[in-house]
């Protein structure tokens, strides 16, 4: 097998939509409002877990311009989705602080926020439990979130680690993230005559049409021209429900409901915290003998979502013992989601903190421990690899990075008052393909009309689909037009699982082959061609995933135990870059986002109420441009001829994976101080002694 040739692809087509997003004239969910549009402000539960037993709306509904107010006395009935948080106002039951009880329906949004604080809510109020206490009790979840099992196993690890020469024992722990991104999510909805309309920002529209279309029982039509950022947050959530059944209340008048910064921290989910208890058994030469990663997380209590940060443990590292096991403890909470790297995220902070822990206790290099516990194959499933360039990442970027020109030793370079160090930690990310896609080219008016759902959310689709077109049509990309992001073009999957472009990109490619097969190169005016996604014939003959190998210098202030990243390096493993200039930056956002995980970002829930009382970004920091110095991305040369038509692999999450590990390795190198917790901060080296 081999991939396509590349005329198109490969090079830095600028971004389609870029004069549009600069010049302000790119529309998004909130932008598509018609004259008429009411505003609504929802009512929300101020206690974590209760019962409602009356609600006051006399107040609000007699406030000058309130349209209407709807409560779960008045809601109509939805169809059964299968996921509880799209049960709104569906009864009396409150499942977690913030949720929906109400909404206020106004001309005006001062008049809609002032009517819902008229809105007097009575509950009975039961015992929660909202403080994540990973020594809890907890249970076995029936699967993760990315469908896998809970538990894996390979031998007898409880034997191998009493019998190896050397054991690491440690625990590392990561803390509930919230996505934020730059657009809070908003939907305009429209009833008219049974069918709904609804402009949304959502990574997929077709399973948001899906969604509505079950619960109302309705034709649905969702458009998503311009997302401003998902990151995994912005699926079908509560909110998106409410504004529909509020619109069916005034039917031919547009509702938008639009959140605010503090209802992102409420109501569109989370990353849940974890306890990672990693044991590692090895030789004296370095030869991992066993593996075990045993993970407890948060989760919701009304909905489960259990973070499979055991998962990337699984393929990263020979050893003919092991275990990974995921116990889920509940909480009166928002449900978790999907955020950047689910599992791996998490997860390589506490199996690459481990590693490098081991390499010290075996005085070796921490790349030349992760080069001698290559596997050969699949550790788990016995697969070889499509490809995995994790050792060639791994020298590339120490040559770069200039590993090589440090003492391991830690506490050795002292700079004006600064400990510097360096840390290494390498990550995987799987390369999938989902089905369900269709796509469409139409040949009119002298250029190709390639029409497929899917969905750009910053990533850059539109301009590495029309590039993908170009190469498998055989015509330059001015030729091409790419119609995505709304249920009226043929149907897409989701934006999620850096499966964006590997999954639309094959749909496009099989689209283009039956067409030049019909047409061949001169087609007609009016020429059309359809074509689902192909099935991978290679699916389950390969283990497929991109790698990376992350690199960081750290400086901590020898009297404040203040601490900075002057430098980042990833080296990446992710088959063919279709677009050198959008990888680079998805790449090096990934790994901006992997700092702030690492130095800055943790919500704190107020156990008494369960309440995020960092609901903010004046508490809660992300990293900004004063915290970044150089940031450098780069590749490996790697062809994969067996995960789709282009051989690319996803990009868009692996550029987090790995990179906190190698802050706090480096951190620990600079200070000899081992941080086993997210975030890191001045309090966890003014606290050792050894400032």
């Amino acid at each position: 097998m081999t991939t396509m040739d590349a005329r198109s692809m490969g090079t830095s087509v600028r971004r389609i939509e870029g004069p549009d997003k600069v010049t302000g004239t790119a529309t998004y969910a909130g932008d598509s409002v018609a004259d008429g549009t009411l505003v609504l402000h929802p009512v929300q539960a101020g206690v974590a877990r209760g019962e409602i037993t009356a609600i006051d709306t006399a107040a609000a509904q007699a406030l000058p311009g309130v349209v209407a107010v709807l409560t779960h006395r008045d809601a109509p009935t939805l169809g059964d989705t299968g996921d509880p948080e799209h049960r709104v106002l569906q009864g009396t039951t409150i499942h977690h602080r913030g949720q929906y009880v109400a909404a206020v329906l106004a001309e005006h949004a001062e008049v809609a926020a002032e009517a819902a604080r008229l809105v007097v809510v009575t509950v009975d109020e039961n015992p929660s439990t909202t403080g994540f206490d990973p020594d809890a009790q907890a249970y076995t979840p029936s699967a993760l979130a990315n469908g896998q099992p809970p538990d894996s196993g390979v031998g007898d690890p409880d034997a191998a680690l009493a019998a190896a020469p050397v054991v690491v024992r440690a625990s590392y722990a990561t803390p509930m993230e919230h996505h934020n991104p730059m657009e809070p999510h908003t939907t305009t909805a429209t009833w008219v005559d049974g069918r709904i309309e609804v402009f949304e920002a959502t990574q997929g529209v077709e399973s948001s049409r899906q969604t509505l279309a079950t619960l109302f029982d309705a034709e649905v039509v969702v458009h998503a021209s311009h997302v401003g950022g998902g990151f995994g947050s912005k699926g079908l959530h509560a909110g998106t429900v409410l504004a529909v059944l509020a619109a069916r209340t005034v039917p031919g008048r547009p509702v938008r409901f639009a959140l605010g910064r503090r209802q992102m921290f409420e109501t569109v989910g989370y990353r849940p915290a974890t306890v990672q208890h990693m044991a590692l058994g090895a030789s004296r030469d370095g030869r991992l003998e066993v593996v075990t990663h045993d993970v407890v997380g948060a989760t919701a209590r009304y909905k489960e979502f259990v973070e499979p940060a055991g998962g990337s443990t699984r393929s990263m590292y020979a050893a003919p013992h092991r275990r990974t096991s995921h116990r889920a403890v509940p909480l009166d909470l928002d449900g978790p989601t999907y955020m950047r790297g689910p599992g791996e995220a998490p997860g390589s902070f506490g199996l690459e903190c481990a590693m490098d822990e081991l390499a010290v206790a075996l005085d070796l290099d921490p790349i030349d421990l992760r080069v001698r516990n290559e596997p050969e194959v699949h550790p788990e499933n016995g697969l070889p690899f499509s490809s995995r360039g994790l050792v060639e990442c791994l020298h590339a970027g120490a040559e770069r990075f200039g590993w090589s020109s440090w003492d391991r030793t830690p506490r050795r370079r002292l700079v004006d008052g600064w400990w510097h160090g360096v840390g290494v930690g390498c990550g995987t990310f799987p390369t999938l393909r989902f089905p369900g896609s269709a796509a469409e080219i139409t040949f009119t008016g002298g250029r190709y009309v390639v029409a497929i759902g899917a969905a750009d959310i910053g990533q850059g689709a539109r301009t590495v689909l029309t590039q993908i077109a170009a190469d498998a049509l055989g015509v330059d990309v001015g030729s091409i037009t790419v119609e995505i992001g709304s249920t009226q073009v043929p149907v897409g999957s989701i934006a999620g699982g850096s499966a964006g472009t590997a999954s639309w990109g094959s749909t496009v490619v099989e689209a283009a082959d039956r067409f030049r097969d019909k047409y061949g190169e001169n087609p007609d005016d009016g020429d059309h061609a359809d074509a689902a996604t192909p099935d991978n014939p290679w699916a389950g003959e390969y283990a497929m995933a991109a790698y990376c190998a992350q690199f960081a210098e750290v400086a901590v202030h020898a009297d404040t135990g203040e601490i900075r990243v002057p430098r980042l390096l990833g080296m990446f493993g992710v088959g063919r870059i279709l677009n050198p200039t959008l990888g680079r930056s998805q790449l090096q956002g990934g790994m901006v986002w992997g700092l702030s995980m690492a130095l800055h970002e943790e919500s704190v829930v107020d156990p008494r109420f369960g309440e995020v009382i960092n609901h903010d970004f004046a508490g809660y920091h992300v990293a900004s441009n004063a915290d970044v110095r150089v940031v450098e991305a780069e590749w490996i040369d790697e062809d994969d001829p067996y995960i789709n038509p282009m051989g690319a692999k996803g990009i868009g999450e692996i550029g987090i994976v790995g990179v906190s590990a190698a802050i706090a390795n480096a951190a620990y190198h600079a200070t000899g101080v081992r941080v086993r917790s997210l975030p890191i901060t001045c309090d966890d080296f003014l606290t050792s002694g050894l400032l």
